[in-house]
């Protein structure tokens, strides 16, 4: 009986070793190199494939269809938000403001989440002697240390391509670094894994005493009425009744913060908070508040964040007409609209898990 799994996998090793071998041929070739790194990336090889199309992209200068070919390869799992999040000059005059109060001369920070490079270069001018910086994209990895490179920071800005949870203190540290910055928070806080990140690196990698930036963070909640909302609802299209299928809706949406359509219906509270200082353990939390109306339609809970850079700093991305925040609202719709009257209660509950967040609301009526 042929052993079909080994089969497979016997191909499969004879057509990725095909591969890496065409990469001697292509070298000097860009179209060919193009091609070739979508074909490992296709493989798995993601590595390799970015270096087959980095190089693709350096030997075609001028070739636009090159280029193309090989931004597809180079931009593949890179989120769409990190050229937004560096725009958000509020977000970094908060973090370098932060920083330059931690920072002492020849000190050694830690930051984890490099992707520009913005933060460790901003902690290498505030005047560490010596930073390192990690980064899970080894492409990502690769294009920061060029731009730390050529903003002159290279003797003292170290990237790392490789995920925190596999840095060694003695290896890729030397020693227990005396600040330690990230800036691997969601829109709902949690959802970028900040809580394993800082539960490991804490305690492993940072020096007892040792600054975190940011110190913590805290969920803002309020009314809202989302004047869009109804729009995406279904109810009787060309004749027929398709209310049903509103129960496979998002339970959340995305907004930005300056979005015309969302009004507050309430002043804002804090639903959790959680304190990075003390590198945990961050059990899950429930939490209860109790908003009052200020009137009018309430179809949704806003929820936004609100950081602690240190004691002095803090960044909150509070929507209103104004604001203007890299991070958006998440709106958590309510099981019905509900028309409130000035000071009407609603109960609004939350679970805050480790990598997630679910917000539900009641209406307290007398």
């Amino acid at each position: 009986m042929v052993n079909i799994e080994a089969r497979e996998d016997k191909s499969s090793h004879q057509r990725i070793q095909g591969l890496l071998a065409l990469r001697v041929a292509a070298n000097q070739n860009p179209g060919a190199l193009a091609a070739l790194a979508r074909l490992l990336l296709a493989e798995g090889l993601r590595d390799e494939a970015m270096e087959a199309a980095s190089r693709a992209v350096t030997l075609a200068e001028g070739d636009e269809a090159v280029r193309a070919v090989a931004a597809d390869v180079l931009s593949d799992g890179v989120p769409a938000w990190h050229f937004v999040i560096v725009g958000d000059a509020a977000r970094n005059h908060a973090y370098e403001a932060a920083l330059r109060r931690a920072v002492t001369p020849g000190c050694l920070v830690l930051e984890v989440g490099t992707g520009t490079g913005l933060l460790a270069m901003m902690a290498a001018r505030a005047g560490a002697g010596r930073v390192v910086t990690c980064e899970a994209s080894e492409s990502v990895a690769r294009a920061a240390r060029e731009i730390v490179a050529r903003n002159g920071f290279a003797d003292r800005v170290t990237v790392i391509g490789r995920h925190s949870s596999t840095l060694d203190l003695a290896r890729d540290l030397g020693a227990p670094a005396d600040v330690f910055v990230s800036e691997i928070v969601s829109n709902n806080l949690v959802g970028e894994g900040v809580l394993d990140v800082v539960e490991d690196v804490r305690h492993r990698l940072v020096r007892k005493g040792g600054s975190v930036i940011p110190g913590g963070g805290q969920m803002r909640v309020a009314l809202c009425c989302d004047l869009k909302w109804e729009n995406t609802r279904l109810g009787t299209i060309s004749g027929f009744d398709l209310s049903a299928f509103n129960r496979l809706a998002p339970p959340r949406r995305l907004a930005a913060v300056n979005a015309p359509r969302l009004q507050l219906r309430s002043e804002p509270v804090s639903l959790f908070a959680v304190d990075f200082t003390t590198g945990g353990p961050f059990p899950d939390q429930s939490g209860r508040v109790l908003l009052r109306s200020s009137g009018g339609r309430v179809n949704s809970v806003a929820q936004w964040i609100a950081l602690d850079l240190d004691e002095i700093s803090r960044y909150e991305n509070r929507p209103g007409p104004d604001a203007d925040s890299c991070w958006g609202v998440i709106l958590h719709p309510l099981g019905q609209t509900l028309d409130t009257q000035p000071g009407e209660c609603l109960t609004v509950h939350g679970r805050l898990e480790r990598h997630e967040v679910r917000i539900w609301a009641e209406c307290v009526r007398p």
